[in-house]
């Protein structure tokens, strides 16, 4: 199957991807805010001064930011977990019923992550497979998965993750391994 070439059409149905997990991340918020109007994030994990912390991964120097509603709490499925935060939308991961995307890479990080971070147009801070999940979901464009368009990945996870939500993902993706569509 090969990749769109018209910039135009690429443009359009990102354009169309990120509406999609915009609107899912509204409706979201609001039916939270509406259902659960007291729900905040886990305070053994914010620092007011820093935003959330990550302690074992400092080397990254990626700053989290606090938001009073995040996305994901952590206590979710990792199922639901991977639904709620709009993952699925875009990506196929192994182990998630839903998660049938095209628009991003396949998540086995498990088997991917070391290639990507031997690739030499890896450019990031991670060293780790752990790390680089870390810093693909914080700061996206680190590093591009060749064949798949920059900036379709949303920018603001940071802001919507808690600690623990980002914790479970990265643990799950970690461990996924030998996956018959190479991402």
């Amino acid at each position: 199957m090969e990749k769109e070439t018209n910039p135009k059409a690429s443009l359009e149905r990102e354009t169309w991807i990120i509406v999609v997990i915009v609107g899912v991340g509204i409706i979201w918020a609001l039916s939270n805010v509406v259902f659960h109007p007291t729900h905040s994030p886990p305070s053994s994990s914010i620092d007011s001064e820093k935003g959330l912390s990550l302690k074992d991964h400092s080397s990254l120097k990626v700053p989290l930011s606090v938001n009073p509603t995040p996305l994901d709490t952590g206590d979710e499925s990792i199922e639901k977990l991977f639904i709620q935060s709009g993952c699925a939308v875009c990506h196929t991961i192994p182990g998630i019923e839903a998660a049938k995307g095209r628009e991003g890479p396949l998540l086995v990080l498990g088997t991917n992550g070391p290639k990507r971070l031997a690739n030499p147009n890896y450019h990031g801070h991670a060293t780790t497979v752990k790390e680089y999940i870390i810093e693909s979901i914080l700061k996206p464009g680190a590093f591009v998965v060749p064949g798949y368009p920059d900036r379709v990945m949303p920018r603001w996870f940071g802001k919507k993750l808690s600690a623990r939500a980002l914790d479970t993902i990265v643990t799950y993706l970690e461990t996924l391994t030998n996956y018959p569509r190479e991402g």
